[in-house]
């Protein structure tokens, strides 16, 4: 669970998998093993005060220096299985997609061109020496994808109250195969009902990064900082990942209006969360 702390939570959500350690080759197999015997495993806080410190200094630093050591720990079935932070990886492909959401005038004020045309370079250089590299957690700010919850049923779905301090926690789990299976499905039935467009690219984009991992993974959607732009009541009735299953048995059985009204409750619980991000 998350510690409520005085750093300002980003509102983000997080698409996660765990890999088995055997996925790993060594000796970055040793070196996970190593580091979820030790059990001081840090939470994502932890790295989000770690990322906004690196902001502070003058100029920022837009991209950690060195790839983080730090992953997530979960146990499958008495399986350990981590996923890698890979915080200076997410870094650059944040900073190519900031362009595309602020104004120049807002970007070189959060992040001068300067520091960008570094990180943008240090990025090609790297990308050089590791074509194959991708991340174990995608970020989305201000929203959960509609495509994410594809791979998730409503009984997976774990809430924890807020308490003592305690930062409420809202996620889903489900084997790697199950989550391909879902979203394979999902896809059939989106194109044979519907036009090409977002809903199915999303899910594309996300399959094939699934495809990357090692079968026997754990995927896991968690609400992050999301948690803090719900309010409890709100929160506790969240069933997005029903809504979704819904919406798209409804497809499948040939009932456009019922899933019709499926997306639009999705999509009105979540407008109103992405409308929090313009105001003051």
């Amino acid at each position: 669970m998350a510690v409520v702390s005085s750093v300002i939570v980003p509102y983000a959500s997080y698409l996660r998998v765990y890999e088995p350690l055997a996925a790993f080759p060594e000796p970055e197999r040793g070196h996970w093993a190593r580091y979820a015997e030790r059990g001081r495993i840090p939470g994502a806080q932890d790295e989000l005060r770690r990322a906004l410190a690196d902001l502070v200094p003058t100029p920022p630093v837009a991209v950690p220096v060195h790839e983080s050591a730090d992953a997530f720990v979960a146990e499958v079935d008495s399986v350990v299985c981590v996923c890698p932070w890979r915080t200076r990886l997410r870094g650059w492909r944040a900073l190519e997609e900031l362009a595309g959401q602020y104004p120049a005038p807002v970007l070189d004020a959060l992040l001068p061109p300067v520091v960008r045309r570094q990180a943008a370079a240090d990025y090609e250089r790297w990308r050089e020496r590791n074509p194959d590299a991708r991340p174990w957690i995608l970020t989305s700010v201000w929203h959960v994808p509609v495509s994410w919850f594809t791979v998730f049923s409503d009984e997976e779905r774990e809430y924890v109250r807020a308490d003592s301090g305690v930062a409420p926690v809202l996620r889903y789990r489900t084997p790697m195969v199950q989550a391909r299976r879902r979203l394979a499905r999902a896809l059939r039935t989106l194109r044979d009902h519907i036009d090409e467009g977002p809903l199915t690219e999303g899910l594309v984009e996300v399959g094939r990064w699934l495809e990357e991992f090692h079968p026997r993974s754990l995927v896991e959607l968690d609400y992050g900082g999301l948690v803090h732009a719900l309010p409890r009541a709100r929160l506790e009735e969240d069933r997005s990942a029903a809504d979704v299953a819904e919406g798209i048995a409804a497809l499948r059985a040939g009932d456009g209006a019922g899933a019709a009204r499926a997306y639009e409750r999705f999509t009105e619980r979540w407008r109103s969360v992405r409308e929090r991000r313009l105001a003051n």
